[in-house]
């Protein structure tokens, strides 16, 4: 039987599985009972398994042969504190709790490709099955290499996969270099002198100050950094005030800094912090400006890229092997490429019509984009990013 046509052949059961992930959504940290099903799935195809990286992480380990080569393939499998909106048979069974960004999809993927990888066991090496927590904010890439990822499982190379709505379903896109940007936030507090509203003279009003900082921010995307660096600057809260007719001691600042290399963001922070100072002491006012670095860019490795799209190019075809445009989200497989080469790409999601398959349902076809709760992951990606992942890891450790 072609590889294919098993994986097309255990579809059902891996689909099954899916949904249940997905009706059992788990926040970051949490996974255990999504811990728990990978780990039995891949202890019952004779994968050992190890647990515990990262809190609930899970490793399968895969030998064959004699080479000392090793291959790392990774899946996240936490869900987002959301509300879903879908109605199917499978939607979230907890409220607050939503696999909106198709986690549950990313590990079905890759335990198809376990599933296969063990029977066919067509390599010469060992393939690391990385099941990792907490991507969403948590930082679990970040933990499990804290607690010995590396060391315990040595591999030469690292590869990850997301979905990615809007581009055909079952394509894959890949770029080198920055494909995702750091993600970080900010905290501004400016102080000022409260007063009547009335009497605004008798006081140091912060609202005015905090427009003139939001304002001047902008000004370091278009006239500090070199037009070809990419950046965003995004303030999305001011807080400030009780009450209609008094002016307030205090107005806070916050938001998210977004780049492609770390010397761009080091320019923002040094000039926001002043920005901030300066412009605070302009009006009499205080400000304290924190910044914090959450996820570092996403940077690529070119061989692992080239060899990437060999493999791309043999499973969907050249014209279903596409350039990534980078995106200004953040991913924290980006600390896995700090310390391994590989690179981190994409397989189409759709347009959502797959969605229209679940007859008997109020789903309310909203938009089947990441991070929205009509979103879900589409089940006919399972068989194809499954054989991309055989594929990689056979020839990644092809017998010399």
């Amino acid at each position: 039987m072609s590889l294919i046509a098993a994986l097309e052949a255990d579809h059902a059961e891996i689909t099954a599985l899916r949904r249940d992930l997905h009706a059992h959504p788990e926040l970051c940290f949490q996974e255990v009972r999504t811990a728990d099903r990978v780990a039995e799935a891949l202890t019952s195809w004779g994968i050992p398994v190890h647990r515990g990286l990262g809190t609930t992480g899970v490793v399968g380990v895969l030998k064959c042969g004699n080479s000392a080569r090793a291959i790392g393939l990774r899946a996240d499998m936490d869900a987002l504190p959301m509300t879903e909106h879908n109605t199917f048979a499978h939607a979230s069974r907890h409220p607050g709790k939503m696999h909106a960004c198709g986690h549950d999809g990313h590990t079905a993927m890759l335990l198809a490709a376990a599933q296969q990888l063990a029977r066919r066991r067509q390599f010469d090496g060992t393939v690391y099955l990385i099941f990792q927590p907490a991507e969403e904010g948590g930082g679990g890439a970040r933990e499990m290499i804290k607690d010995g990822l590396f060391e315990r499982f040595p591999m030469d190379a690292i590869y990850g996969m997301h979905n990615w709505p809007g581009l055909p379903a079952g394509s894959f896109s890949v770029c080198k270099g920055p494909t995702m940007a750091s993600s970080n936030e900010f905290r501004i507090t400016i102080t000022g002198k409260g007063s009547h509203a009335a009497l605004p003279h008798n006081g140091i009003d912060p609202v005015p100050v905090a427009c003139q900082m939001v304002q001047a921010f902008q000004t370091i995307v278009t006239r500090n950094k070199k037009p070809t660096d990419a950046a965003v600057i995004s303030v999305t809260m001011i807080h400030a005030g009780e009450a209609t007719n008094v002016v307030p001691d205090t107005c806070e600042i916050r938001g998210t800094v977004r780049t492609f290399t770390h010397e761009v963001l080091d320019l923002i922070e040094r000039r926001m912090g002043e920005i901030s100072q300066h412009t605070a002491a302009a009006f009499g006012a205080t400000a304290a400006f924190q910044f914090h670095r959450n996820y570092p860019p996403t940077i690529n490795h070119d061989r692992e890229v080239d060899f990437l799209r060999e493999v791309m190019r043999e499973v969907a075809g050249p014209d279903q092997t596409l350039d990534f445009d980078p995106t200004m989200g953040a991913e924290d497989f980006s600390f896995f490429l700090q310390h391994k080469p590989g690179a981190y790409f994409m397989i189409g999601n759709g347009d959502g019509a797959h969605r229209a398959e679940y007859a008997g349902h109020d789903h309310s076809l909203g938009p089947c984009t990441l991070h929205n709760p009509n979103y879900d992951f589409n089940d006919r990606l399972i068989p194809i990013g499954g054989q991309l992942w055989v594929r990689l890891a056979e020839r990644f450790l092809a017998p010399a």
